[in-house]
């Protein structure tokens, strides 16, 4: 009798709390300020609906001032209560990192803003514990959400058996993320054409449930032929829904076909634009090619500002190409002054990054003392390390470097080491390998295998081996003379360009060598060698043109050309400009 009273008098049936928490619930979207009062007073009476929704109202801001902490308290007052779609929101905030405030009991002082400040990381466990709960609740998006965690989490929750099963379970219920749960991991697995078909079902369900993720996957599959036939106007249709989502591999995939106008009509503003967006996402990829774009130009004149911009922005991305590009750029002063030492830290930037590439350029740098010693011998052990997991060409910058001694002292022995395990692979390390055999370093002289790979090397096209190897031919040395197959060699290495091998094609037609003496085919040479910078070949054009050899007498272009070689401190250039007198028809004094 006297509980009877007592109910009458104080207590709230459960029809009376549901009937004032629908009321609150129809006021929500027009009076979210009255409706957040009024199911505070529910949620402080128990009623979990009401706890979770009050969690919700100060997540979104809607009747209540935003404050994670608050949102996510009231949201595990609702999942401890049994309302799986709070124990799934409370999950997916653990995910995403919650402060430690959230933790703690005391209420939160409304001039305490440390929760702001503090660093959130994500928290698998905890997230594991609440998905679950949802999941085991039936709730769907609970499901798939465990599924995601009992794939991608830490190892001691991971399994993928039944993170399947949850995905399926979720499937089942028509929620698309099971669908992409199940695409994802038969694409994981996938070896066949039909491995690819089967998760491109699961993956198309997901997409048409308007999934970002999906839609990307789809527009891929769709390039590709993977899976389902190719169509590269159905892959462009997705990467656009898919960009639209913001998934940033779809934003540079419709970026690039809109300026390209792959499966789409194009249109290089639209294009720019979402590469711009994908960039910013932190797409390393699309701020390279917006890079590629500004220093190239194209229907515009090249903007080396903005491509030096977007190589940076690309390099801040761990984009290793766009470091070693910026390299490059400050090398050859390309848009801005030149600045071995820029060039120098970004080849280092790109090294470490994982260019091989930048590492031989640091290297190239390292020899030429522009690095200094301290990180050359970084860039030596940077080359050690990739030549012990069998990188040839790294083997053959230690081996250099051994040789050079930099970043560590000369050790010719342990350089020709590195250098012929390099020479397998790599025509600079024949080159190299053999040039050490002929002059004795690291090893006895060895005149023969010197040649033989000397004619290695020139066989691959190296010039610098050509030219040596025609020289070897000259001489005999290490085998037989040869002087017409060394002629040979020697217009190969011309043909490159390589001024020395013009002026011994010069000196070979001079006379004196085992092939036809021919004096106007040697003044074409040393004239091609001479305009190239060679000091000796304008020595010979000096005397050449002074003396009518091969051609005309021409006086005032011999001196011309002693001249120049006499500022390459070329001695008898200034002997033989001497006895020709300064002036023409001026002979110097006997």
């Amino acid at each position: 009798m006297v509980w009877k009273l007592f109910q009458k008098t104080f207590g709230k049936s459960d029809k009376d709390i549901q009937t004032r928490l629908e009321q609150a619930k129809a006021q929500l979207e027009n009076q979210p300020n009255v409706a957040f009062s009024q199911l505070a007073v529910l949620a402080r009476e128990g009623s979990p609906e009401a706890e979770f929704l009050v969690g919700q109202c100060y997540l979104t801001a809607k009747g209540a001032p935003p404050d994670l902490v608050e949102g996510a308290r009231w949201m595990r007052r609702a999942a401890q209560n049994g309302w799986a779609q709070a124990s799934f929101i409370l999950a997916t905030l653990y995910l995403h990192g919650l402060p430690q405030e959230v933790e703690d009991q005391a209420p939160k002082s409304i001039f305490d803003n440390s929760a702001e400040q503090t660093k959130r990381e994500p928290d698998f466990i905890k997230a594991a514990h609440w998905a679950q709960r949802a999941a085991e609740a039936g709730y769907a998006d609970g499901q798939a959400l465990y599924g995601y965690i009992l794939t991608a989490g830490p190892e001691e929750i991971r399994n993928p058996e039944q993170a399947l099963d949850w995905y399926q379970k979720a499937a089942a219920s028509g929620c698309v993320q099971g669908h992409l749960g199940l695409g994802l991991a038969a694409l994981a697995k996938a070896k066949t054409q039909e491995d690819y078909a089967d998760a491109a079902v699961e993956l198309k369900k997901a997409a048409d449930g308007d999934m970002g993720t999906a839609q990307y996957l789809m527009g891929v599959m769709a390039e590709r032929g993977i899976g389902i036939p190719q169509n590269i106007p159905e892959s462009t249709q997705y990467f656009a829904k898919a960009a639209e989502k913001k998934v940033r591999g779809a934003q540079a995939k419709y970026g690039l076909a809109l300026l390209s106008g792959k499966g789409v009509a194009r249109d290089t503003v639209r294009g720019e634009t979402w590469l711009r967006r994908a960039a910013l996402a932190g797409d390393g990829e699309a701020a390279a090619i917006l890079g590629d774009m500004h220093g190239r130009g194209g229907d515009m004149p090249p903007n080396y500002a903005e491509a030096i911009s977007w190589y940076r922005f690309a390099s801040d991305q761990g984009h290793a190409a766009s470091s070693r590009i910026l390299g490059n750029i400050y090398l050859s002063g390309t848009g801005v002054p030149k600045d071995p030492q820029a060039a120098a830290q970004w080849f280092k930037i790109a090294a470490e990054q994982g260019d091989k590439e930048a590492t031989a350029e640091l290297g190239n740098l390292a020899l030429a003392g522009i690095v200094p010693t301290a990180e050359a011998a970084e860039v030596l052990e940077c080359y050690r390390k990739a030549a012990a997991q069998d990188d040839f060409l790294a083997a053959f910058n230690v081996g250099v470097a051994l040789a050079q001694g930099l970043g560590s002292q000369k050790n010719e022995e342990e350089a020709l080491k590195w250098i012929r395990k390099a020479a397998d692979k790599v025509v600079n390390a024949q080159y190299w390998y053999g040039r050490m055999l002929l002059e004795g370093r690291g090893a006895e002289r060895n005149p023969q295998e010197g040649r033989e790979w000397m004619e290695k090397a020139a066989e691959s096209g190296m010039t610098e081996a050509q030219l040596t190897y025609g020289h070897l031919l000259i001489t005999g040395t290490g085998g037989i003379k040869d002087h017409p197959q060394a002629l040979q060699w020697y217009r190969k290495a011309a043909d490159s360009g390589n001024v020395d091998a013009m002026f011994s094609i010069g000196a070979m037609y001079g006379g004196g060598h085992e092939i036809p003496e021919d004096l106007v085919l040697a003044r074409s040479w040393f004239r091609q060698a001479a305009e190239g910078g060679h000091g000796l070949a304008q020595l010979m054009m000096g005397r050449y043109l002074a003396n009518g050899i091969g051609g005309d007498k021409n006086l005032e272009e011999a001196r011309s050309w002693y001249r120049k070689a006499e500022k390459q401190n070329i001695l008898q250039a200034s002997i033989e400009l001497s006895k020709l007198g300064v002036d023409e028809g001026v002979k110097a004094p006997s």
